[in-house]
């Protein structure tokens, strides 16, 4: 008799700590929030940094009267341009990875905790690659920084990403606390490009030796440090998450569904005006912002070194930009939505854009007064905020519109590509920014992609968002695809049921499923304590109609 062998997820030492049916406050904090703060912050930092570092730091003793050889140039323009390709095919891979994956931990949660290893590895390796003499042809660092670069970029970030994006869908069928979790998980994104915009230009500074004398030794010191936080911070994210949803799916046949193929995807959305709108709207924000983030650091050190708010190499005027461009889009967050729920999202999105373009021509006719760039940063970073949170409902309004049209979405596809745009997005930019400005040494090259492309981006957003005419047709489309889901139904010989009345059940459903886990879980308590469950239960009750009357008051 041959006994089963049990999956690697079934040991106890990789269980998870969440038991709970319900979302708690140590799985928000733990697996949603410090979680993915610390594996994402390297990436928070590469964003406005790597390059920098590159070239001032990796291949600083290779540069002649202040400009990298022309070889080395050519290098860090193709790296990321030929990268961009196996990052696109990660992603993608990652995507398959993840469907394809059956465990008891779930299918997304295995690849965070491999991710954790990956991470901190690739975090590590890219900083340990050593600089070369400067007399010497640096075959050996360009080799290295490649295989670095990309087993960080095409292998371990999009195995990460991918699942952690994964994982607010399956962490529970309660909608409530999914939004919940949704919350934390994006404050946590923010939070790292903060982390990475505003306070390391000062770690530089104080520790690093800044970009007039780095220190080699104290970059690799610190993103060694940077590395195993990274790894322990996505090991905590795995052992404080929970994928609900996929446990009942593991005892659950799923219902068999027609399959769109990717050919009949292709053609619905090829032939829909709305959707190339919205992707080439979000290709030109995307980019624009990637070349904003990668040179702001030249930028800066151009216009504002040696001066009282630049510091020595232009730090301190970054540090000051990078909040003025951060508190405004945090603030925003608090009336954005309302707005767009009493003028419609495409009003709010194309007032901010010509909000942004406005910020962005201040900043960059007085290139040199630090106090019109930093207005002109900080309206230019109000006005792009619609459009930063806005983006994925203005997709799904699409996505609505050719279901109505064709009879089946198209969300695989679609979101493939708003996904590999983003992660294409830096590595394209950084090989053409490196091109035109000859690896930062270029100030006006430096300017322009600081202020003008992104400008000039907004500007072209502008008028898109006067063509996007797509919300005037939602009330139709949704009544087109009622009817059609109707018909479906009852040819079928199914009940029909209104699709917000079926919502409502199953949050009944999901409501009930938690409260009697919460019974179970006071029972256990009780038991353990020697409590009167029937007293404390009262207890809960009490505080429950307290709260409740609270609210109506």
């Amino acid at each position: 008799m041959t006994t089963e062998k049990k999956s690697l997820f079934e040991k106890p030492l990789l269980s998870t700590k969440v038991k709970s049916a319900n979302v708690k406050l140590p799985e928000m904090l733990f697996g949603y929030f410090l979680g993915p703060f610390g594996a994402l912050l390297a990436s928070g930092i590469f964003t406005s940094f790597l390059n920098r570092y590159w070239t001032d730091v990796l291949f600083a003793n290779y540069k002649v009267n202040g400009a990298l050889p022309e070889n080395i140039n050519l290098f860090l323009t193709l790296l990321p341009l030929l990268s961009a390709v196996l990052i696109v095919a990660g992603n993608l891979v990652a995507g398959q990875l993840i469907e394809r994956t059956k465990t008891k931990a779930g299918k997304a949660r295995p690849w965070v905790l491999l991710s954790s290893v990956l991470l901190g590895v690739a975090c590590i390796v890219m900083f340990i690659v050593p600089m070369g003499s400067g007399t010497d042809a640096p075959v050996a660092t360009m080799v290295l920084t490649a295989i670095a670069y990309n087993l960080y970029y095409s292998v371990a970030y999009p195995l990460y990403n991918t699942a952690n994006s994964t994982l607010v869908p399956v962490s529970t069928r309660n909608s409530n606390q999914r939004g919940l979790l949704a919350s934390f998980s994006n404050f946590a994104a923010v939070g790292v490009m903060g982390a990475g915009g505003m306070v390391f230009p000062m770690i530089i500074s104080w520790f690093l030796g800044g970009w007039e004398s780095p220190n080699k030794t104290a970059w690799t010191i610190a993103f060694i440090a940077i590395g195993i936080v990274t790894f322990l911070f996505t090991v905590l994210q795995y052992y404080f998450t929970r994928e609900r949803v996929t446990e009942e799916n593991l005892h659950t046949a799923a219902a068999a569904k027609e399959k769109v193929s990717i050919k009949k995807q292709l053609k619905a959305v090829a032939s829909d005006r709305f959707w190339w709108i919205v992707i080439v709207f979000y290709l030109l924000f995307q980019f624009g912002g990637m070349f904003k983030n990668l040179s702001i650091t030249y930028f800066c050190t151009d216009r504002f070194s040696g001066t009282v708010i630049g510091g020595e190499d232009g730090s301190g005027a970054m540090a000051i930009i990078n909040i003025l461009g951060a508190v405004p889009m945090a603030v925003a967050m608090a009336f954005i939505w309302p707005l767009s729920a009493k003028f419609g999202k495409r009003i709010v999105v194309l007032i901010g854009c010509i909000v942004a373009v406005a910020g962005g021509v201040i900043a960059g006719v007085f290139p040199d007064n630090f106090y019109a760039v930093a207005v002109g940063v900080a309206l230019k970073s109000f006005g792009s905020s619609p459009a930063c949170y806005m983006i994925l409902a203005l997709i799904a309004d699409v996505l609505d519109h050719i279901e109505a049209k064709r009879g089946y979405r198209c969300d695989g596809l679609t979101m493939s590509i708003y996904s590999s745009i983003m992660a294409a997005s830096t590595p394209i930019a950084t090989g053409i920014f490196n091109a035109i400005s000859n690896g930062g040494a270029n100030a006006t090259a430096n300017t322009i992609s600081y202020i003008w492309i992104e400008t000039v981006a907004y500007g072209v957003c502008t008028v898109l968002m006067i063509l996007f005419t797509v919300e005037k047709l939602l009330k139709g489309d949704r009544q087109t695809i009622l009817e059609r889901q109707k018909e479906t139904a009852l040819a079928n010989g199914e009940e029909w049921i209104e699709p917000d009345e079926r919502l409502r059940l199953e949050e009944e459903e999901a409501n009930r499923v938690a409260d009697e886990a919460r019974k179970a879980e006071l029972k256990a308590k009780c038991e353990k304590k020697g409590l009167n469950f029937e007293e404390e239960e009262a207890k809960y009750q009490a505080k429950l109609e307290e709260k409740k009357a609270k609210k109506k008051k």
